[in-house]
């Protein structure tokens, strides 16, 4: 018979043990000299085939029966070997990627075996490293695949197996007789696993048995590396074949695997009676055999099962995960870059994560640790010095993290669709969700969250984006009748979701978290499709639409772990106001972090040309270099998208220009969940219907539009206004004086100087445009009126408000300020006699805007007022606004100070920035 025949029908095998040829403990030594010997299942002489010399694991199939009770001194010998002095270690495969990890994860072991203390390293096969992008499991499965399709290029994927190991273990163990006994052992398992190759060739398929056994070996090779390393290091150590001593059992779905703990702890004892009690065993991850014999795998997450599984046979204290993450995070790094390392958390919370496809171990892999209560920790490998994440009974730090700790992760399952079932026949019949779900069942389709209305009308579920159809098809079949008689109305398939959930211990029985996780959501301009759950409280899941997906997760996440209210700006515009509140956000952040929570992280900064975005934030201290030398074309349409996609789940845009285009972009910002904060008085003097589309956004959504800066800058005068409206108080009349400008000229003319001194006076001392015609022609103080107006509900265009030009007819249109300047004079003649005309009848001139909310009008106009008049009494350049309303209307509201100046608009800028930081949750 071929031999490939043969290795075909005998199925799977006992691999060789490496052992020193010593009568006392046979396990590695340092002065030991290795052989190969069979396992405890009996095995025949020799293998007729590929080497006459080397002994051959047994390949049959044989029932494992269980073994002779020992003796009573013997059992209580090997009963002595488990206990707490035991600690295990696992090392996936980036841990075990090359020769250098290898020797390092090695000596890190042998460093750790005392008198005391003995330790059990699981160990995965090898992972890809750049040296050698290999990963030795997917390349044996993709060997079967190949085989089984009869694909010959599976011999040139054996051979790359073969010189990586070969390879490895050259730099590993050097010329020596440890490298010369690998390699023979490593060549018998070659010509081995190429027979069976080519017998699953020849057949076209490969069996479950056969493809267990076949990629169980990369787990042997590096676990017999291992051990060889440290026997070089000195370290009395055995080398644990993992299917000699663990027995399980398929679950019904076949998925998974259960052990068979009394006949694992049986065979662990016949382990120990032939090996002694070892104070260092290295042990394969990942395989194990069936109670039929057979060599099998642990499935899904198989080498951290085994590690768990080989702690709660020996009873350990203790048990590390060794891999290429600090622990487990509080959220997906790679979507949340400011995600924490847990440094605790229950196995309740681990199993919830695990659910949604977090970085942390499979719920059945703690299951042997859990029923023993041994304590789980992963570790980075690669950062030592990180404490890692501990998985026991009770997490530690329920109050960390500013006592958010509350909700300890949360985790995204993508694309998934959503199934609505509903029908007012539905109401109140019995067995309408069974026979929903018992049709989901067998088409084979997985539901990963249900949520159903009280009023029964509705069943909701969402399974996998690509099941969504299939889903749909098999419920119209089944409710055929019930559709067509009309007791079921819809069977509708929403496609492109995604599952959002919060997993926490300390939720159970805390007031508030779903609150708060719906509102940081909400604010977030994040819909909610549906809500689950559970009694116990440990998770509460959403659905959502998946291009929420980041926003959403980036949102609930720095709710509970960031600051109370963390918002990420954007100003556009780094002149004289905008560098100013860059100033002012720089002196003040951190004190409003400690504070109040407020944590504003300036994320983007643009000018007309160009623009600097930082997904971490600007340095406030050197904005300006940082513009000059690492910006891009300025794009506002690209500053809008990067601020709406960015994991801050607050972010603001702060327009501090007077330029229509950053006005035109602000609906669309507030759109994409963008608040905007702007001194800017084109949107709320522009066209009417841009400006009432941006208030209606405002008031349906949870997306703010606070421009307090637009009329008086940082008085409080929008504010008052708003206050007094809300109030229920009407509004008769507003008159102000709204520009510092106008303001200081009017203080000073009268002086004995003609108008024309006046305004130059006042350009030179940086009152004016550099034009002072944009002063003296009223178009602002216009602009101004008509933000108010709409404020009391007369929506007025400006081209409806009569404005009194300060300007000449002849100068308006010449060419230059210059030009204006020196003309100006020639007509002092026309202020003069205004002047001298109030003068006589003891008034002043003043230019005011006025709002008529009797009449409905708005103007602007240079009127006289008494020198015992509020107005009159102003100085400098100082703003005041008079508001005369049905309860202030014997003595009007005066609201006045400053209303120039970047200090000042600044200020009342970044007094709408606090505003918007209250309206998101910060503490007044």
């Amino acid at each position: 018979m071929r031999t490939s025949q043969r290795l075909a029908q005998r199925g799977t095998a006992e691999s060789a043990c490496l052992v020193p040829r010593r009568p006392s403990c046979p396990h590695v030594h340092r002065h030991g000299v290795w052989q190969l010997q069979p396992s405890l299942v009996a095995v025949p002489p020799a293998v007729h085939g590929a080497s006459a010399k080397a002994r051959k694991p047994n390949f049959a199939t044989q029932a494992i029966s269980p073994p002779a009770a020992a003796s009573a001194d013997n059992h209580e010998a090997i009963s002595g070997v488990r206990g707490a002095h035991w600690q295990i270690h696992k090392f996936g495969g980036t841990c075990m990627a090359s020769a250098d990890r290898i020797r390092a994860a090695a000596e890190l072991m042998v460093a750790g075996v005392g008198p005391d203390a003995s330790t059990c390293v699981v160990v995965s096969a090898m992972g890809n490293h750049p040296t050698s992008p290999i990963k030795v499991t997917d390349l044996i499965l993709n060997m079967i695949k190949k085989a089984s399709r009869q694909d010959a290029a599976f011999l040139v994927d054996l051979a790359a197996l073969q010189e990586k190991h070969v390879e490895t273990a050259k730099q590993l163990l050097g010329q020596t007789k440890e490298l010369t006994q690998f390699v023979a052992s490593l060549m018998d398992d070659i010509t081995n696993l190429k027979a069976m190759l080519q017998a699953m060739s020849i057949a076209g398929m490969s069996t479950e048995a056969f493809s267990d056994f076949v990629v169980g070996h990369g787990e042997l090779w590096s676990g017999r590396l291992f051990a060889l390393c440290c026997r070089q290091l000195g370290a009395d150590v055995a080398f644990m074949d993992t299917r000699d001593v663990l027995v399980v059992t398929p679950t019904s779905d076949g998925a998974s695997v259960d052990l068979d703990e009394q006949l694992s702890n049986r065979r662990m004892d016949d382990w120990f009676n032939a090996n002694g009690p070892c104070k260092l065993v290295v042990a394969t991850g990942f395989i194990a055999r069936s109670r039929e014999g057979t060599a099998t795998t642990l499935k899904r997450n198989g080498s951290d099962f085994s590690a768990t599984i080989m702690g709660a046979l020996l009873r350990s204290r203790h048990i590390t995960i060794w891999t290429d993450v600090d622990g487990v995070y509080s959220a997906d790094p790679r979507k949340v870059p400011e995600a924490v390392c847990l440094p605790s958390m229950t196995y309740h919370e681990a199993w919830e994560l695990s659910y949604f496809g977090a970085n942390v171990l499979h719920p059945r892999t703690t299951l042997p640790a859990m029923k023993y209560h041994i304590p789980i920790t992963i570790r980075n490998f690669f950062n030592q010095g990180a404490p890692g994440t501990r998985i026991s009974d009770f997490a530690s730090d329920m109050e960390v993290y500013q006592g958010k700790a509350t909700i300890k992760g949360f985790a995204t399952i993508d694309n998934v669709t959503l199934i609505n079932v509903e029908g007012t026949g539905m109401v109140g019949v019995p067995g309408i969700a069974s026979r929903i779900f018992s049709s989901v069942r067998d088409a084979g389709i997985n539901v990963i969250m249900i949520s159903q209305a009280s009023s029964e009308q509705s069943i909701c579920f969402a399974v996998k984006g690509g099941d969504g159809d299939a889903a749909r098809q098999v419920l119209s079949d089944r409710f055929a009748d019930s559709i067509a008689a009309g007791r079921v109305s819809a069977i509708q398939v929403i496609p492109h979701c995604c599952v959002l959930a919060a997993v926490g211990q300390g939720m159970v029985a805390r007031k508030g978290v779903a609150a708060t996780m719906m509102g940081a959501l909400a604010k977030a301009n994040v819909n909610i499709k549906a809500i689950a759950q559970g009694s116990s409280e440990y998770n509460i899941t959403v659905l959502i639409d998946q291009v929420d997906s980041e926003r959403a997760l980036r949102a609930v996440h720095s709710r509970f772990y960031l600051s109370d209210v963390p918002i990420g700006v954007g100003i556009v515009g780094p002149g004289l106001i905008g560098g100013t509140l860059i100033t002012q956000l720089r002196e003040q952040r951190q004190q409003l972090k400690k504070e109040f929570g407020i944590d504003l992280r300036l994320l983007a900064v643009a000018s007309s040309n160009k623009m600097l975005l930082r997904e971490t934030g600007v340095d406030l201290d050197n904005w300006k270099q940082e513009l000059e030398e690492k910006s891009v074309p300025c794009d506002l349409d690209k500053l809008g998208n990067f601020l709406a996609t960015h994991y801050i789940p607050n972010r603001v845009i702060v327009d501090c220009t007077a330029s229509d285009a950053p006005a035109s972009k602000y609906i669309n910002w507030m759109k994409e969940g963008i608040h905007v904060v702007t001194p800017n008085k084109k949107l709320g003097s522009g066209s009417l219907d841009q400006y009432q589309a941006v208030r209606r956004m405002q008031r349906e959504g949870y997306i703010h539009f606070f421009y307090e800066g637009t009329v008086g800058a940082g008085l409080p005068v929008m504010g008052t206004l708003k206050h007094l409206l809300e109030t229920g108080d009407k509004i008769i009349k507003i008159e102000g004086i709204l520009s510092g400008t106008l303001s200081y000229i009017f203080n000073t003319f009268g002086d004995g100087r003609p108008f024309s001194e006046v305004v130059l006076d006042a350009k030179s001392k940086g009152y004016t445009e550099p034009d002072p015609r944009d002063d003296l022609n009223g178009t602002d103080v216009a602009r101004k009126v008509c933000i108010l107006a709409r404020e009391c509900g007369l929506m007025l265009e400006m081209d409806s408000i009569p404005v009194e030009s300060l300007v000449p007819e002849p100068l308006r249109a010449v060419a230059s300020s210059a030009e204006y300047m020196a003309r100006l004079p020639d007509f002092d003649g026309e202020m003069d006699a205004k002047l001298r005309e109030a003068e006589s009848s003891g008034e002043c001139l003043r230019y005011v805007g006025v709002v008529d909310a009797q009449t409905g009008r708005g103007s602007v106009e240079l009127r006289r007022y008494p020198k015992s008049h509020p107005f009159a009494q102003l100085q400098g350049s100082d703003n005041i606004i008079s508001f005369t309303t049905s309860r202030y209307f014997k003595q009007p509201l005066i609201v006045r100070g400053p209303g120039a100046g970047a200090d000042v608009t600044a200020a009342g800028v970044f007094s709408d920035l606090l505003r918007l930081a209250a309206y998101l949750g910060a503490p007044s």
